[in-house]
């Protein structure tokens, strides 16, 4: 299945996409939330499709695409957690994830506009494979249990603010939390959907130049591994969004470094997972 949702700021509706198009589930579920995914939503939703889906309304052409989840608990993200992008930063790769966190109120459409925040200098751009936790998650055992609570996968583009991260003093949260920072979707892809998550090509382009390629290959810590990792020292629930790292490619990585201005047009994708386009403004 694929989860979307649309509409206007504010008053987002949920939704699916079947063939191609979206149908409005508003109807039947009040969103793509907590309570949908902890209470079983995702079976639910999936029988009623099975039954009745291409009865659902149609969306119009013309409504926004809005984040494909709501609002979440929290928005976990993983650093330096690609070999190849760890080297070109210059840092060893990590022995454990490195974490950080992202204000949840950074959720923004897959085709919004992103505002380069006040006094920013150093705005860059990051591809990264988002997960969505299907139930509460606190101790889990072992790397295998964790594949039972991830609802789905997406895109997430890490937007970053690298002097408010990097030179400010404190910790990165700082530079990601800058509002419009997480643009996610177009969908959420249910697990079922993706045959090998380690193995899904990405990219970036700026104004028309490809700027990232990478592979999920080249992850240090797998979705199943982090989903554990992050289980032992938090309570990660349902509808939370962690998003996985970045390949290589970033403008702090670039000789002289380059970043994001005014009018700039960044397009990002992840194989199986559809594609985003903002304009930074």
């Amino acid at each position: 299945m694929k989860l979307i949702r649309f509409g206007e700021r504010g008053q987002e509706k949920p939704g699916v996409l079947i063939n191609g198009v979206r149908r409005d589930c508003s109807g039947h579920f009040s969103d793509w939330d907590h309570d949908f995914f902890q209470e079983g939503g995702l079976e639910k939703l999936r029988t009623l499709i099975d039954s009745e889906g291409s009865t659902f309304p149609e969306v119009s052409d013309s409504a926004r695409w809005a984040p494909s989840i709501a609002r979440p608990g929290m928005i976990m993200c993983i650093g330096l957690n690609y070999s190849d992008h760890a080297k070109e930063s210059g840092m060893e790769p990590p022995s454990e994830p490195v974490l950080f966190m992202k204000a949840s109120n950074t959720l923004s459409g897959p085709y919004d506009d992103v505002s380069i925040p006040q006094n920013s200098a150093k705005t860059d751009w990051e591809v990264e494979l988002g997960l969505v936790l299907s139930k509460d998650a606190l101790y889990l055992p072992n790397r295998e249990a964790a594949k039972d609570y991830i609802a789905g996968y997406c895109v997430v583009h890490d937007v970053s603010e690298r002097e408010f991260q990097l030179e400010r003093g404190g910790q990165w949260v700082k530079g990601k939390s800058c509002p419009g920072f997480s643009p996610v979707g177009p969908y959420l892809a249910t697990a079922d959907e993706i045959e090998d998550v380690m193995n899904l090509e990405m990219s970036l382009s700026v104004n028309g130049e490809r700027r990232q390629s990478g592979n999920t290959k080249t992850m240090i810590f797998d979705p199943f591994h982090l989903v554990h990792y992050l289980s032992q020292f938090m309570l990660l629930e349902a509808g939370d969004l962690i998003s996985t790292g970045t390949p290589p490619g970033v403008g702090l990585g670039m000789k002289p470094p380059v970043f994001l201005k005014p009018g700039d047009k960044v397009e990002l994708s992840v194989d199986q997972l559809g594609s985003q386009k903002q304009t930074f403004v």
